[in-house]
């Protein structure tokens, strides 16, 4: 007898999901499709015609002449060599040695520093085609002065770092030393890679700080928006699936876990139905707070006070005093003993 799964196709909206080795055979030997010998001259231009067309409809290649958006390969890569920059001898380059780090390093700024101004000058003209009113080299001097002023910042950043590994070393028993937190803890790259692109954020800079932030939480589970605020010494432990919204604002010393939401609870709307934009959506978190997996605290007005312990799996929309311990009353559990155990 035949197994089960392979007799019947199953069908949802009339198309069929699961084949069998007998369907597909027959399809194969049966099917009376033929493809065209001459496809690249007979169907090839319909289909690029019809592409262009659904473009042209969607106004998708308002940018086609290459010098209003930035380069997301070009921004990526300026950030990974930032990351270098930071953390030398863990990240970036294996040949970094005492004796040439110098070197590397002016080498290395003056890269990113032709990258990213090229980047940058990109990202303000997106903005100024839109008022036409721009002047043709005024974005590319604030450019110079943007990338210019995050590179100063780049001493302060690593200050930051520093003393964040320092707090997942403090705060994980797991943690063997604090060069195998730089070297494979999710948070690191997801906060560096933040407090660079918050420098970018807080300077008006569009697009590339959300290309940023967008590429570790690709790469890490961790979704911190540019625009939050961070304090010093700050841990998220496992962190996949953590969000902080654009204008939470974290103090210092603070932990939280996996599945972490800071989040908004509602947008207001205008009188035509949009999402009114640049209020405060998200809340705030005091000094020293402890967010355990798979809290949710929403809202703008909210604020968790200093020394607080958030519980898991909260769900949080009034402000928490300071020193407060927030836990979820424990569930009813109900236990059965299973039949097979039972004829045990």
């Amino acid at each position: 007898m035949k197994n089960e799964s392979h007799q019947t196709r199953k069908k949802t909206d009339g198309l069929t999901f699961a084949w069998d080795q007998e369907q597909l055979l027959e399809m194969l030997f049966n099917g009376q499709e033929t493809a065209l010998e001459n496809w690249a001259e007979e169907s090839l231009p319909t289909i690029v015609n019809k592409i262009m067309d659904k473009h042209t409809e969607h106004g998708n290649m308002s940018y086609l002449h290459g010098k209003d958006l930035p380069s997301k390969q070009n921004v990526i890569k300026a950030l990974e060599d930032l990351y270098a920059i930071i953390f030398p001898g863990h990240l970036g380059k294996n040949e970094i040695t005492k004796s040439n780090v110098k070197s590397y390093i002016g080498n290395t700024l003056n890269s990113i520093h032709t990258q990213l101004v090229q980047e940058v000058d990109k990202s303000l003209k997106y903005v100024c085609i839109k008022i036409e009113k721009c002047p043709e080299d005024i974005c590319y001097k604030r450019a110079q002065v943007v990338v210019k002023e995050l590179l100063e910042k780049i001493p302060e950043i690593i200050d930051h770092m520093n003393e964040d590994i320092q707090a997942a070393y403090d705060g994980d028993p797991a943690a063997k030393n604090t060069d195998e937190i730089i070297l494979s803890y999710p948070c690191v790259l997801a906060i560096s890679t933040f407090r660079i692109a918050h420098e970018l954020y807080i300077r008006g800079i569009p697009l590339i700080p959300r290309i940023m932030s967008e590429y570790a939480h690709s790469q890490t589970g961790i979704d911190i928006h540019p625009g939050a605020t961070i304090g010093k010494s700050f841990f998220i432990d496992h962190g996949t699936g953590v969000v902080i919204g654009e204008t939470a604002e974290i103090g210092d010393y603070v932990k939280i876990y996996q599945g972490v939401t800071l989040g908004a609870l509602s947008f207001p709307k205008d009188e035509r139905g949009r999402i009114v934009k640049g209020r405060k959506r998200h809340p705030t978190v005091g000094n020293r707070v402890v967010i355990y997996s798979g809290a949710t605290i929403l809202g703008g007005e909210t604020t968790i006070g200093d020394d607080s312990v958030i519980g898991g799996n909260a769900w949080i929309t009034s402000s928490i005093p300071a020193g407060t311990k927030v836990i979820i009353a424990p569930p009813d559990l109900d236990y059965k003993r299973s039949t097979i155990a039972s004829a045990r």
